[in-house]
């Protein structure tokens, strides 16, 4: 008789024989790994997926606990999927979503009877009931539903958002998770059971609360809460423009796409954009007896190269002429470049600019003096002069803009005062539903995606390779020191990932199940499947968007 057995290869090179259609959680000697962690989930042969996943042909299996960063995720998405449960069931009527990360954790807000906010009392019954539901360890169960089943269950349940998602949408079935009458729609694959999420706390963050989770430590803990008052800020500004705009969910903005209402929601939306660079531009021109030098932050495609272009422009509007001087002309020799611990060069460390002759430049700027500039040659790997000088003009402004501009040692010799330190980055507002955020690093991703291939030539492959060693470089040089900011500017555009969708998915399909990214390519393609499309050439070319898909009026 022919064997119908398939060769599975675990994590460490050991093999196992099972049957086709074997469940993938066959293969676990338990719930937990040797340090007490749960299994989350599994990646089978680079997809990521639930433990109830069956293996249909020879197969690589790595499990998933919440050390591992694509297990974290599943441990998020799982937290989130109980507690909008849990809200649900205590507050049918509340106004609930899970809007932006803030710390470890992610801020939600809450609103009902029309009062916005969250008392301790609420608060607190949301806890208790969240503990008790994984104290109880209830199985949450992947199911697919026919269209018209999903649609009544949603209605049932009161989930407009949901409902909203799948007008746009035509799929034979519907994948949903349940748990206890329960439902949502599958964004990802979450854990088998409640009793996985053994750390998660809620605390108050007026004037909602913050979900936290568990650092990937042994034994795990919650950290505490740090707060990030100038990023809240800035989120909450612009959920007030999302109000304005009149979306904050993706089943909404494809409304206004389906309606060709989508040129006005542009307009508006890029307005927004130049009154906040104006009101910028505004407060630098008011303070121009002090503030001579603007720095300006952001982690990788957060558009900084066309909000400073935008920002002189209004600076210019207030009668300044500012000049431009760029950091990235100030690089070490290439030999004396630092290196990471794969023993590369390591681009992203503050040590890769010439510290010493960058401030010495800046004194003496400063001081009125005529300074040499250099020029950077990135194909040589070293500086060279070509005769450019600057001498600034009594109160003429400098605009330096790069990821260490918020870094004091870049600046250390420039009086602090004279200093206005901007830090930029797109901090999307908009949901996929109201339990179902969109990440604000997936956003840049897409953006450097379709960047990196329009002006660099990079396939999806080459630029997902990067993508790691760019997040390390900006975990240590750029979020420790964002609270160091002024101001920020935040510059998401709720429409951009419509534009960006037709542009980036056939960069994502040659990303194949070979590839060790295509779990995040997969995953990526997933996400904007929720979106409709809308044409690139609706985008003005003045846009943050336009430093991405090309065609900007400005010269980059």
């Amino acid at each position: 008789m022919k064997n119908h057995n398939i060769v599975v290869t675990l994590e460490g090179g050991r093999k196992a024989e099972c049957p086709i259609d074997t469940p993938v959680s066959t293969l676990l000697n338990g719930k937990t790994d040797e340090q007490g962690r749960h299994i989350l989930g599994a990646v089978v042969n680079n997809q990521l997926v639930t433990l109830v996943f069956k293996l249909e042909v020879d197969s690589e299996v790595r499990f998933l606990t919440f050390a591992d960063p694509l297990g974290w995720r599943v441990y998020r998405a799982t937290a989130s999927f109980l507690l909008a449960k849990v809200v649900k069931e205590l507050y049918p009527d509340a106004r609930f979503s899970i809007e932006h990360s803030l710390g470890t954790g992610f801020y939600c807000s809450f609103e009902l009877n029309g009062i916005e906010g969250i008392d301790d009392g609420q608060l607190a019954a949301i806890d208790h009931r969240l503990k008790q539901l994984v104290a109880q360890d209830i199985p949450i169960e992947r199911r697919k539903l026919n269209y018209a089943e999903a649609v009544k269950t949603f209605e049932a349940q009161g989930q407009p958002d949901k409902l909203n998602l799948l007008r746009f949408r035509n799929p034979p079935k519907v994948v949903v998770y349940t748990c206890a009458g329960f439902a949502d729609l599958s964004h990802g694959p979450l854990a088998a059971s409640t009793g996985a999420l053994t750390h998660v706390g809620l605390i108050r963050h007026e004037p909602g609360f913050v979900i936290q989770f568990p650092d990937r430590s042994v034994p795990p803990r919650i950290p505490a809460l740090r707060k990030e008052p100038q990023l809240f800020h800035i989120f909450q500004e612009h959920k007030r423009w999302g109000r304005i705009l009149n979306v904050s969910n993706v089943g909404r903005l494809n409304e206004i796409i389906a309606n060709k209402e989508i040129a006005d929601f542009i307009r508006i939306a890029e307005a927004l954009h130049e009154k906040k660079i104006a009101q910028i531009a505004d407060h630098v021109a008011h303070h121009r007896d002090r503030i001579r030098w603007l720095l300006i932050a952001g982690p990788s495609s957060s558009g900084k190269t066309t909000f400073a272009k935008r920002l002189a422009v209004q600076l210019r509007v207030n009668g300044l002429q500012p000049v431009t001087v760029s950091v990235d002309n100030y690089f070490v020799d290439r030999e004396h470049t630092p290196r990471d611990a794969q023993g590369n060069y390591d681009f992203e460390h503050i040590e890769a600019i010439d510290l010493k002759l960058f401030n010495e430049h800046l004194r003496r700027l400063d001081a009125g003096e005529r300074v040499e500039l250099p020029t950077f040659n990135f194909q040589l790997g070293r500086q060279e002069y070509k005769g450019d000088a600057l001498q600034l003009a009594p109160n003429q402004l400098v605009i330096l803009e790069g990821i260490h501009c918020l870094n004091p040692r870049l600046t250390e010799e420039l009086p602090k005062e004279r200093k206005f330190r901007i830090y930029i980055s797109a901090l999307t507002q908009l949901n996929l539903d109201s339990s179902n955020r969109i990440s604000t690093t997936d956003n840049r991703l897409v953006r450097r995606l379709v960047r990196d291939y329009q002006f660099r030539g990079h396939s999806a492959l080459v630029t997902m390779n990067m993508w790691p060693s760019v997040r390390r470089g900006e975990k240590a040089w750029i979020f420790p020191f964002q609270g160091e900011a002024d101001i920020a500017f935040n510059s998401a555009l709720d429409y951009e990932l419509a534009v960006l969708k037709p542009l980036v998915e056939p960069l994502l399909a040659e990303v194949k199940p070979a590839h060790a990214q295509y779990v995040e390519a997969r995953r990526m393609q997933e996400f904007l499947s929720s979106f409709l499309s809308i044409p690139a050439d609706l985008v003005p070319p003045t846009s943050i968007l336009r430093e991405f898909i090309g065609k900007s009026s400005f010269r980059y």
